[in-house]
């Protein structure tokens, strides 16, 4: 039989299976079509660009990552961070001092996580799937935050938050005059992906949310506490909705109640390219990281491609669609394995070594 063909198949089989190759891959082929037509397009300029418009997104992509891995999906994110960011604006003192951008940070975690266990509340009462549960109470937030909290936009942010929204990490030339800059929050962001990757794989309550997702009842039957871990999930996930939200009204310098509208769909799709697997139990910090940078640069390279920016929902959607199919076809080209079984595969058995014998 030839083997011809073999490194071809076994490279196909890599990218199937390593969403995070495949990020990387479509990122530089991106790249350079865009700059054989934008040459000037291959500038600093250009990556703080992509990371700005990255930053808010990564945020709000990890809480999403750590409900998809627990076997769930959240479309309230959005709702919870803008609630979380607008209130905390409106109960931070205009004139706060030292330490006020850091009231304001925390407030904002801190609301994020009460509705985020509202969130898990909801789930674990009412026993529907996390989608609907969370469709509901996003409508709910932002039904109480247009009602009774207030729907104008704030144009001028607590003094803490202005400053912060000033503070650059990198200045440097732009790519035809001025400056371009990368502001202090990247910090943050860089952060928490580091917290968010390290809890998902040194600790027991990131194991046990793995293990809920791979298999519930397993997970139940080795003495992990489903509920209450599933409440841990989404009070993670409403705290890094409402640091994003946070985030996002910083270096914007407003809080708009409607300015989140309709981005669900770019988020979910960065982490089911990320890698994550929409049946629960597996997905990675940094395949979702790889999955925004690779959205947010999609975006902002069309318009140099010649494809006009309306497209942008058209591909964002075709990329989800790519990330499920590629999902199924890795499932098909790998063998099930028990969530909790930690050996090695067995080796298949070769005509050298003769039958296979029953144990009894």
């Amino acid at each position: 039989m030839s083997t011809s063909n073999t490194p071809a198949r076994s490279l196909g089989r890599r990218l199937v299976t390593d969403p995070e190759a495949l990020l990387v891959i479509s990122i530089a082929v991106i790249l350079a079509l865009v700059v054989l037509k934008v040459p000037d397009f291959w500038h600093v300029e250009t990556l703080f660009n992509v990371l700005r418009a990255s930053m808010v997104d990564i945020v709000f992509a990890l809480g999403v990552l750590l409900v998809i891995i627990a076997g769930g999906i959240d479309v309230s994110f959005l709702a919870v961070g803008i609630f979380a960011a607008y209130l905390t604006c409106k109960i931070v003192p205009a004139d706060a001092t030292v330490g006020g951008a850091s009231v304001a940070f925390l407030s904002a975690v801190a609301i994020g996580v009460l509705l985020g266990l509202i969130n898990a509340a909801v789930v674990i009462a009412t026993k529907v799937t996390t989608l609907i549960a969370t469709l509901a109470t996003s409508a709910i937030y932002m039904g109480v935050l247009f009602a009774v909290i207030g729907g104008n936009i704030i144009n001028t942010l607590p003094v803490p938050l202005q400053d912060l929204g000033q503070v650059n990490l990198i200045t440097a030339p732009g790519a035809a005059r001025g400056t371009t800059r990368l502001n202090v929050l990247i910090v943050v962001v860089i952060l928490v992906c580091l917290a968010m990757g390290a809890f998902l794989r040194w600790t027991v309550a990131g194991r046990s949310i793995i293990a809920i997702g791979g298999d519930a009842e397993a997970a139940a039957r080795a003495a992990i506490n489903v509920n209450r871990t599933r409440a841990l999930v989404f009070a993670i996930a409403g705290g890094l909705a409402g640091l994003a939200g946070i985030i996002h009204v910083t270096l914007s310098g407003r809080a708009d109640p409607t300015t989140f509208m309709g981005r669900e769909l770019d988020v979910i799709a960065a982490v089911v390219l990320g890698g994550a697997a929409i049946t629960g139990g597996k997905g990675t910090v940094r395949g979702t990281v790889l999955g925004v940078i690779l959205i947010s640069l999609i975006q902002s390279s069309l318009v140099p491609l010649g494809v006009p920016s309306i497209w942008q929902k058209a591909a964002v959607g075709a990329l989800l669609l790519i990330g499920v199919t590629v999902q199924a076809v890795s499932a098909r080209t790998r063998p099930a394995r028990a969530i909790l079984d930690d050996s090695p595969p067995e080796r298949p058995v070769t005509a050298s070594t003769g039958p296979a014998t029953q144990e009894a």
